[in-house]
């Protein structure tokens, strides 16, 4: 009796490719590259020139304090890469010391600015008594310019140093975070679960803490970057007109007013300064942006 024949096996169908290709994963780097450009390119020429102002030390050529007559208004050279000034100080230097000041003087009124303003803007939202009385005091403040405000704080002071600057530019960047945080507080206050809240007997701290003040760092991180720049502008331009920094610490503003005197005929001395200035707050606004669209989303669709 002979076995059963089996049965002739076909060969297989080829697979059927895939109706949509698969895309190769990224890289996180690249993924946040391609998805906020702003927030990275911002960043890293921000963490360039904080790490300029850390080594200072060890980048700078020469003292930035130290007079040779000899080398009065000298030319970009080997010998002095942005050239010297009128005192025959090296340029290059006193810039990459004077990154040291702004980024102090933004970082700290941007840091200052953000918990008074807060502090300010949460008492305003939630004591409607005192809401009116406040905010009228924060409309005065803004209805004056910024810059010329800290002309007149640091007038009243009497004395140029670091400190006053962020002081003079602290009190009058204040109204634009106390505004913020109060418009968050009077939307958030609304909302149901905050409602919820106070009928479960919560106290204003534990609501404050717990439910108001984590939807108010979002916008006051993006605001903070914008105040950092804006600061540090305005300490620049206290510097420029003699009424910030004292001239024996290097800062931009120092360094292009000592200079303007030469624009015509030696213009690197105040184009170098003005550079990294340019450069600084390009980076800070940047970042701020490319902070709002990732937190944000839809109002970068809008914008």
């Amino acid at each position: 009796m002979t076995a059963p024949e089996t049965p002739a096996r076909f060969p297989a169908a080829p697979a059927r490719p895939p109706l949509i290709p698969e895309i190769p994963p990224r890289s996180r780097p690249v993924r946040l590259l391609l998805e906020h450009p702003t927030l990275v390119i911002g960043g890293v020429l921000l963490g360039l020139m904080v790490l300029m102002a850390i080594f200072a030390p060890w980048i700078a050529t020469h003292d930035p304090a130290a007079l040779n007559p000899a080398m009065r208004v000298k030319d970009p050279s080997a010998a002095a890469f942005f050239g010297t000034d009128m005192m025959g100080r090296d340029i290059y230097s006193r810039v990459i010391y004077g990154a040291r000041v702004s980024l102090v003087v933004g970082l700290a009124v941007a840091v200052l600015s953000s918990v008074i303003g807060l502090a300010i803007g949460l008492f305003a939202g939630f004591v409607r008594v005192a809401d009116s009385i406040v905010m009228r005091i924060m409309d005065g403040l803004m209805s004056i310019p910024a810059i010329l405000l800290a002309i007149a704080l640091m007038t009243v002071m009497r004395g140029g140093s670091v400190t006053n600057v962020v002081i003079a530019i602290v009190i009058a960047e204040i109204p634009r975070v106390a505004r913020l945080t109060r418009s968050v507080v009077l939307s958030v206050r609304e909302k149901p679960y905050v409602e919820a809240a106070v009928v479960s007997g919560t106290s204003w701290l534990g609501i404050v803490v717990k439910h108001v003040m984590p939807n108010t760092f979002a916008p006051l991180t993006v605001q903070a970057t914008y105040i950092c720049a804006s600061a540090m502008i305005t300490e620049a331009i206290l510097s420029f007109i003699g009424a910030g920094t004292p001239t024996s610490i290097p800062s931009w503003g120092n360094i292009m007013a000592e200079g303007r005197a030469l624009w015509q005929v030696k213009p690197y001395v105040v184009f170098f300064p003005a550079l990294f200035l340019s450069v600084t707050v390009l980076a800070v606004n940047l970042l701020g942006d490319g902070l709002r669209d990732a937190v944000d989303p839809r109002l970068a669709k809008e914008v």
